[in-house]
């Protein structure tokens, strides 16, 4: 572990793929990352920001049997979270417990919730319902949309209903609409798709070659993507047909977008560059009088961000710079 100007750091002893924050955690900054390794012994590592903000603690580390795809966090519980894996040509799913004593040098074992088994193709992600509180889980594989219910107190899991997307169809990835709990979108390879959980079938699409994608937290039917060529695109969901506005002109590939939950029109890019490089989009609507207390927020966003794509990044044996902070003007939603 190391602190410094360019953020703090954290060693994996395998390369790794995926890693959430944890965000039930009201109390402290924390994080869950997994480790890919095709030979050896997978791990899980809970990771805490020490109170003075200067190095990464491990609270816990854990073995897990196979190589981690995806790893996504309970919204409302912090010692639960899933996993996509992988063993030589098959994918599997499964939410799994942090023990209650992991905080021993000697981590007890992952105790294993519940399987998602009903795939029979590879599976790209499971979600958590946004709504805090909620027993339902989605899982999407190459083909289909899974609606699942969780009780993980009897450490069981019910299939309540699925659909397939259609042999044209090949989908990717899916955010929850955390305004609507009913309403889930799945990307595919020119089109994001809108489900109703309520009848699983879906309701809209929009055409766009989308990589990822993520709902803006504060307000409502705004949509963001990432794609591969053309950059980051800002949808309205009440006027599908182009988007609102675009942020275009970059040199790499656009990989992933997140929406900053606290911080109106702040977006974070993950690019395709060598090295891994990260570059930051602040798109602010309105510079306001109380700028200074923004600006102080922001910074402390920043710290937090840089230290999950080091954590990232360091797995992979790869230094991380902070990219360019690119100031623009998001249309208002």
């Amino acid at each position: 572990m190391q602190g410094g100007s360019t953020g703090v750091g954290y060693g994996l002893k395998y390369q790794a793929r995926c890693i959430a924050d944890v965000k039930a955690d009201t109390d402290h900054t924390s994080f869950i990352t997994g480790t890919l390794s095709l030979k050896e012994e997978n791990e899980v590592h809970l990771l805490r920001l020490s109170s003075d903000g200067t190095e990464l603690i491990c609270e816990g580390l854990f073995s897990h049997p196979n190589e981690i795809w995806d790893l996504s966090s309970c919204p409302f519980d912090q010692r639960l979270f899933s996993t996509v894996f992988s063993s030589g040509e098959s994918y599997g799913a499964a939410v799994w417990q942090i023990p209650e004593l992991y905080g021993q040098l000697n981590s007890p074992q992952l105790e294993k919730i519940a399987s998602l088994d009903a795939s029979s193709c590879k599976i790209k992600c499971v979600l958590w319902s946004p709504s805090g509180r909620h027993d339902k889980l989605i899982s999407i594989d190459e083909q289909n949309v899974f609606l699942w219910s969780l009780d993980s107190s009897k450490k069981a899991v019910k299939l309540q209903s699925q659909e397939s997307a259609g042999m044209l169809h090949y989908l990717s990835g899916g955010a929850w609409d955390p305004h609507d709990v009913n309403v889930v979108a799945s990307t595919c390879e020119s089109s994001i798709q809108f489900w109703d959980l309520r009848t699983m079938k879906t309701t809209s699409s929009i055409e766009a070659h989308v990589r990822n994608m993520d709902y803006d937290v504060r307000k409502k039917y705004i949509l963001v993507t990432a794609e591969d060529e053309s950059g980051i695109h800002i949808w309205d969901l009440r006027m599908p047909k182009a988007p609102i506005q675009e942020f275009p002109g970059h040199a790499h590939w656009t990989w992933a977008v997140k929406c900053n939950p606290d911080l109106d029109g702040l977006i974070l890019i993950q690019l395709s560059t060598f090295g891994g490089l990260l570059t930051l989009a602040m798109m602010m609507q309105r510079l306001k009088a109380w700028w200074i207390h923004l600006l102080e927020r922001w910074i402390h966003y920043l710290i937090h961000t840089a230290i999950m794509k080091t954590v990232f990044m360091a797995s992979l044996g790869v230094s991380v710079s902070l990219g360019f902070l690119h100031h623009c003007h998001m249309m208002g939603g």
